[in-house]
Parts: C-alpha cells; structure tokens; sequence
C-alpha cells in the first residue's frame, strides 16, 4: 500500500461485525445483510450472501478444483448501518451515557437518534480465558494489597 492509500485509512470505525446494513451501492443496491468481516486494512466489509462473484480455483492437494460463488468485498462508503428503531439507513454517531458508557446512536435524516446495541457475535470470546492459575500469575493476596495511601502519601517513592 503506497502512502497516500495509507492516508485514507479509516482510523475510528463505526461499522462492526455482526451489524445489520444495507447495500447503497452496485448491484445489491437496497438489500439488507449482516457484516460477516470487516478487512480494516482497506476499508472494506464482507456482508453475508451479498456482492456474490464467480470465483476460478485451480485444484490442488487437498482440495477440489472449480467455479465457486464467493461473496466479494464492498467498500466501507457503500453500506450503511441500519436504524434498530425504524429499520431505515442512518449515519451512525457516538455518545456517552450518564454512567460514562460510550454507545453508538443512529444520525441523520429521518433517524430515531436510538442507541445502535453492540453486535451480540462480538460479545463472545473466541479463545475462552484461563481459570487456571499459572506459575507467572500474581497471587491474589498480593493483587490486593494497599500499597498506596493518597491523603497520607504513604507508599510514593522518595525523589
């Protein structure tokens, strides 16, 4: 990737996997899928069962060889996320909650301004974590301790 295709990286994304969009572009214009990818790397997403193409595979071992239909990317500018309130395309903003959650709202015209809920495929950890404790785990006694005090400064190193 040269530099100027570097510039143009989306650095906040809005989009995640696992959200209902709908195509706004080509030639699955208005049908609505679910983000199964998102290559950050350039922009694009993978919605489920959209911007099928025909793909040549040469046999190989291991594997038969033919025509397969694989599902294309689209660009990022190309989809938009769906309003959970009234099902329309909306823009999606960021807000902070009272209790200083960061949640994502629809925007613009038309929009119900409701919280967008995080995908729920999200949620669900791929490697589980570990219950085990290990021999480089600290143990709990001293994870717990109070070493610092911020009325007395007991604790702060003498500089």
């Amino acid at each position: 990737m040269g530099w100027k295709a570097a510039q143009k990286l989306i650095h906040h994304w809005k989009i995640l996997r696992g959200d209902n969009v709908v195509v706004t572009r080509g030639k699955d214009r208005g049908e609505t899928g679910v983000i199964k990818r998102v290559i950050r790397s350039q922009n694009r997403v993978i919605v489920e069962g959209k911007n099928l193409v025909k793909k040549h595979i040469k046999q190989g071992q291991g594997h038969e060889g033919g025509i397969f239909t694989v599902e294309a990317p689209l660009h990022v500018s190309n989809v938009q996320v769906l309003d959970p309130v009234t099902g329309k395309p909306c823009k999606v903003g960021i807000k902070y909650l009272e209790d200083g959650a960061k949640v994502r709202v629809s925007r613009g015209q038309g929009a119900s301004g409701s919280i967008i809920p995080r995908p729920e495929i999200l949620k669900i950890r791929t490697t589980p974590r570990p219950t085990i404790v290990g021999p480089k785990d600290t143990p709990i006694d001293l994870v717990k301790e109070k070493t610092y005090d911020a009325k007395t400064g007991k604790g702060m190193p003498d500089l």
